[in-house]
């Protein structure tokens, strides 16, 4: 797997996502993700943050919650389809990868992004949490969020469509040391995979829990 241009699978996840656009996605408002969005928008406005990126908002599932909770919102995703709902819907997004966001610096007060970054290999991780960090303030929370696995490389086997999703499907520590040198990691929990829309991609055939964390990037000095 490591051999795959990285483009090739943003093209890959566009054909895959732009697919199932038409599908809510209802994973994103599971009873653990929606704790922690809402823990996450208290948050912000305890720090008066007014403004959020999401970088892989999909469909604009939470982007309206967020939205309805007050924080002006911008969401990106490599699928047109699923963009092209999201902006129905009223939200403020565009077509954009993670390695090049279209945005100044420092220009959003922080940044969520929920099991999109686990598209991204080992070898371009690094590239895509700098760009997060370059578009948020100094001292900004971001929130990612990620199902676990034993630090390997994979195609989903859960996908009977060609192309299927590319997933780098990595252990808590390995999470905590990415996003640990580009700021501190200072939230970090884990929960077990449940059933239905509680579970993760694998069908059934990984063993793993999801992974949500903030860090926050380096404050000026």
């Amino acid at each position: 797997m490591h051999g795959i241009p990285e483009a090739d699978h943003e093209a890959d996840l566009a054909v895959y996502y732009n697919r199932h656009a038409a599908v809510r996605n209802t994973r994103s408002l599971t009873p653990h993700r929606m704790e922690c969005r809402e823990w996450f928008v208290r948050l912000l406005k305890s720090e008066h943050r007014h403004s959020l990126v999401e970088l892989g908002c999909g469909t604009g599932v939470e982007g309206l919650e967020f939205v309805r909770a007050g924080i002006h919102y911008t969401g990106v995703d490599l699928s047109p389809e699923s963009v092209h709902v999201a902006c129905s819907a009223g939200l403020d997004a565009s077509v954009a990868s993670g390695r090049s966001l279209p945005f100044p610096d420092a220009v959003f007060d922080a940044a969520w992004t929920m099991s999109t970054l686990l598209h991204v290999p080992n070898s371009g991780i690094h590239d895509v949490v700098r760009e997060l960090v370059r578009v948020t303030a100094s001292g900004a929370p971001i929130a990612v969020g990620l199902w676990s696995g034993e630090d390997c490389e994979v195609l989903n086997p859960e996908d009977l469509e060609e192309p299927r999703r590319f997933f780098s499907r990595r252990s808590d520590d390995t999470v905590r040391g990415i996003f640990g040198e580009h700021g501190s990691v200072e939230h970090f929990r884990t929960w077990p995979e449940g059933v239905g829309v509680e579970s993760g991609p694998g069908a059934g055939n990984w063993s793993q829990h999801y992974q949500f964390l903030v860090f926050r990037t380096p404050a000026p000095h």
